[in-house]
């Protein structure tokens, strides 16, 4: 299938009637004196370009023991891709759905085949996926170089799907950008960025979670990470290492105990992240922008919690709060611990994000139970995009998926795309009526499910302990 397009002529796929064009280029390979610059955008290709394969991850290491990665050290540092999954390639007018992947700002490839966006087109949009920047090449903070250049690149691709997507069968005029976990905290500081604005227009933010760096935090992990390499903390001192080394060295067990799961991510630079994601945009409101935002219902299962029988007012220290605080969710829930961990991780942080945000505003929780992980932090991911069949899914789902794994992802995907076309998913608005759209089998909307943890989490506030 050959399309002619505002960048170039692609030749793509036609894979059960969607056309697939991948590996198109949206900047320049990071490599040589662009290695820690901002993205170099690519404006169009001479020539018939090969849209047949994905192209070449960015450099990462395996998602988990065992796995393969996704980056092969002989790719080096290749173009920074997207790819398009279009329902009707010669068509005009369907909404576009932009998908940022997480992976804790160190994990993830749109070539991974659990972030294959052709089910989510089949629905009724043309689905864009995005390989940035992550890890040291995306987020390391060297002086004289911009900080945050995975976010940078979002920005850059979002300029591509703005001048390019109507060649696709998309509305420039009607862009989502959605995304999980990292990729749901990249989707609100690209709402709070005034370098968006025109480029999107509803913002979906599924389980967000904040750990933003300050510019001296940062500057903490640049300076250990370069005396692990045995290198100057410049630019010229880390370009000298090969992408494969850095890789191995991020990898390496050099996180300080406030850097979370990685040491890498977005750094507080006053630019195009001025606070946590919440932070940005109560600072830098977007009125006009709709906005869902969506969490699961057991998000910590995802992650090794503290050993059974641990005391909820040790792990309420933990997160910075009081013992009082760690009572009161023993009186709240029955397994306090999980809960109190899912809420610090994030279903507060998305709460908090909702809650600042200055426009229209829905929110939904992921209730149903996977059978190994119950509802777990980036379930929503392979019942959303339909990718139940892979590594990823299995690990939540068993192999083969129950039947209603199905039946909950074709819900999300409707609800999904009818507010990448309206801007309204089909319930009731959180910011009017406080209504949380609760997805199972039969979805149902209920009353704010987080308003007792969140009072939790404001009276230890008031009492000056978080």
């Amino acid at each position: 299938m050959e399309l002619r397009t505002t960048a170039g002529t692609a030749r793509g796929l036609d894979r059960d009637g969607l056309g697939l064009f991948l590996g198109l280029p949206y900047a320049h390979a990071p490599a040589g004196e662009r290695r820690f610059a901002a993205p170099d955008p690519v404006r169009r290709w001479d020539g018939v370009r090969d849209a047949t394969r994905f192209g070449p991850a960015v450099p990462q290491g395996p998602p988990a023991p065992g796995a393969p990665s996704p980056w092969d050290p002989q790719d080096g540092l290749g173009e920074l891709t997207l790819n398009v999954f279009t329902p009707d390639p010669g068509g005009a007018g369907l909404p576009v759905i932009v998908w940022l992947h997480g992976g804790a700002w160190v994990r993830g490839s749109p070539r991974m085949p659990l972030h294959d966006g052709g089910a989510l087109a089949a629905a009724g949009a043309v689905v864009v996926t995005v390989g940035f920047r992550i890890g040291a090449e995306g987020f390391l903070s060297l002086p004289g170089a911009p900080d945050d250049r995975g976010l940078r690149d979002q920005v850059a691709a979002l300029t591509w799907v703005h001048d390019h997507i109507a060649s696709f069968g998309g509305d420039p005029g009607r862009v989502t950008v959605a995304g999980q976990s990292g990729g749901a905290a990249s989707v609100a500081v690209l709402l709070a960025a005034p370098a968006t604005e025109g480029l999107l227009h509803r913002a979906i933010a599924q389980s967000v979670h904040g750990g933003f760096r300050s510019p001296g935090e940062a500057a903490g992990v640049t300076a250990r990470l370069a005396a692990a390499l045995g290198v100057e903390p410049t630019p010229d001192g880390v370009a000298g290492v090969d992408p494969e080394r850095l890789v191995a060295a991020q990898d390496a067990p050099l996180r300080g105990p406030a850097d979370g799961v990685s040491a890498f991510g977005p750094v507080i630079d006053g630019d195009v992240v001025v606070g946590q994601p919440w932070e940005g945009l109560a600072r830098r409101p977007r009125p006009g922008v709709p906005l869902l935002a969506t969490w699961t219902a057991q998000e910590a299962r995802a992650f090794p919690l503290p050993p059974a029988g641990s005391d909820p007012a040790d792990v309420a220290a933990a997160f910075g709060l009081d013992r009082a605080a760690g009572a009161a969710y023993a009186a709240l829930a029955d397994d306090p611990v999980e809960l109190l961990v899912s809420d610090a991780l994030h279903r507060l942080p998305t709460r908090w994000t909702a809650r600042a945000h200055g426009g229209p505003t829905w929110t939904a929780e992921l209730a149903w139970r996977s059978p190994l992980l119950g509802a777990c932090h980036g379930l929503d991911v392979p019942l959303l995009l339909g990718t139940l069949g892979t590594r990823p899914a299995a690990r939540m789902l068993g192999a083969p998926p129950p039947e209603e794994a199905a039946v909950v992802g074709a819900q999300l995907r409707r609800a999904w795309v009818a507010f990448a076309a309206t801007g309204d998913p089909g319930w009731p608005r959180h910011d009017l009526a406080g209504t949380t759209r609760r997805f199972d089998v039969t979805p149902s909307d209920v009353d704010d499910p987080l308003a007792a943890s969140d009072a939790i989490w404001a009276q230890a506030r008031d009492r000056g302990v978080s």
